[in-house]
């Protein structure tokens, strides 16, 4: 498993048989008595300095204590996200022992000490010869009331859920092709009550799916479109997830410069990210109806491949000049999302790494949402209460001109003129969100754009439970949104 296994205790922690403690510690005031139990802790601190600032991780001895010892600042009045980060940054940074002891010095609820734990913990298996010092197989963490079911299982299934998708974009791309990356969605669901459908490069061209087929004509492996289905009983709403899967992202003939391409492995995380929030919420049985939509190809150059100008019919009749075969996210999603609108969901979420232009404007924190007001208010609510940074950005009547051709009904990327990128391509995928009903005049059917391409790999220094790489950014706020749906 590659995250720790993490359970309660109500035994305190020097009681333990760990072979680490994890101390979470707010701000620390000068001259304040010992916490119970722990005489000699404020001395220790203080002679190192500790202040128990946010983030800040020290290793410590307290005269007594023969089990090693470790302290990570939660600030002043930590909430339950500084408890969650604070808990991450500890176990992300105490390695080399097996099983850990956390407990907090202020009056603490287990789950977020425990997701923290569980997603610091997380570790790729990696292809090193010597791998560094291993973090925790095992944690216990010390909480005053015991958790509930509930929460124990949702720990377990949110953080494994980031740990899929982790997993998933790490594996270089020779070993996840399109054809990989299906059978790995098989493999994810498999006991769970989920029906998956896999449709080969055959039944694409059968079925109509001309964007997916378009990006992935350049390479000799061919495209994937995966459907998963998770119907329990009773459902009274439906949410469709429809994904980004480019398995690797070369920009086909509008070929990336060479420093570029490192790393676009990562291009389908949007696809790795639905995939891993639908088997979350299959885990947790949550009374609603996800189904999920993996849009996965290669974007490779070669004969084969689309050439710019050259023009797609989607899957519900669209035509797409394609002016740069590197905007090809919103090319496969484009089908994607009309697949999904023909089974009239409540709401349609997709997720994908979009554009560069999303970083420029939002940075590396906040995942940048575009889509129907109503729709996007109910993803930000959720992401605030999941503490994953989020920011609406608007769909401008005025740049609805720019998605003309003069060939086709729309081209797909706006050449030489850079401003709005991320908003051109938020109202190219709107143009495939289908009617609530077969009546013309029917609403669109309530719709959030997610652009991750900023916060899904984090390229610079670890922080709180994030390390650098994958980083499973809108895991949790997107089920802590289908939560809020199965109770409407």
């Amino acid at each position: 498993m590659p995250f720790p296994s993490v359970a309660y205790t109500d035994a305190p922690v020097l009681e333990s048989d760990a072979d680490a403690i994890l101390l979470i510690v707010p701000t620390v005031s000068e001259g304040a008595p010992d916490p119970d139990g722990w005489d000699g802790l404020g001395g220790a601190l203080s002679a190192v300095g500790f202040t128990g600032a946010t983030g800040s991780f020290q290793r410590v001895h307290v005269p007594g204590v023969n089990t090693p010892l470790a302290v990570v600042g939660a600030g002043t009045d930590p909430s339950d996200s500084a408890l969650r980060d604070a808990a991450g940054t500890g176990v992300r940074q105490l390695t080399g022992f097996s099983h850990v002891a956390v407990q907090a010095l202020v009056d603490a609820p287990w789950r977020p000490l425990a997701e923290g734990a569980a997603l610091g913990g997380y570790r790729f298996a990696d292809y090193k010869k010597k791998s560094a010092k291993v973090r925790a197989a095992r944690v216990s963490v010390f909480a005053s009331a015991a958790p509930s079911d509930a929460d124990t299982v949702a720990v377990a299934a949110v953080s494994g859920a980031v740990a899929l998708v982790k997993d998933l974009v790490t594996t270089p791309a020779e070993w996840l092709g399109p054809a990989d990356f299906a059978d790995a969605a098989v493999k994810a669901v498999e006991g769970l009550p989920v029906e998956v459908e896999v449709l080969d490069e055959a039944a694409l061209r059968e079925g109509g799916y001309g964007g997916i087929l378009g990006v992935g004509q350049g390479s000799d492996r061919p495209p994937r479109l995966v459907r998963l289905d998770y119907s329990p009983a009773g459902a009274q709403r439906h949410v469709a997830l429809v994904g980004k899967g480019i398995t690797f992202d070369t920009g086909g003939l509008s070929l990336k410069p060479a420093a570029s391409m490192v790393g676009m492995k990562y291009d389908m995380c949007g696809a790795a990210t639905v995939l891993a929030v639908l088997k979350a919420a299959a885990e947790i049985r949550l009374p609603v109806r996800v189904s999920a939509w993996l849009c996965i190809a290669d974007n490779m150059p070669s004969g084969r491949a689309i050439r710019p100008g050259d023009v797609l019919r989607t899957l519900d009749g669209t035509t797409v000049e394609v002016l740069n075969t590197d905007a090809e996210g919103r090319l496969v999603l484009a089908d994607g999302l009309a697949a999904a609108s023909r089974e009239k969901p409540d709401l349609i979420v997709d997720v994908a790494t979009l554009t560069g232009a999303i970083t420029v404007a939002l940075g590396n924190r906040h995942a940048g949402v575009m889509g129907d007001d109503d729709a996007v208010a109910e993803y930000l609510a959720a992401a605030g209460r999941a503490s994953e940074p989020a920011w609406q950005l608007p769909l401008p009547d005025h740049m609805v001109d720019d998605l003309d051709s003069p060939i086709a009904d729309l081209q797909n990327a706006k050449i030489g003129d850079p401003a709005g990128g991320s908003l051109f391509a938020g109202l190219f995928l709107r143009h495939f969100i289908g009617r609530v009903s077969e009546d013309p005049d029917a609403a669109r059917i309530p719709w959030v754009h997610l652009d991750i391409a900023g916060v899904g790999m984090n390229k610079s220094a670890p922080f709180g439970y994030t390390d650098k790489g994958v980083t499973g950014a809108t895991v949790r706020s997107l089920v802590e949104m289908l939560s809020a749906e199965a109770a409407r």
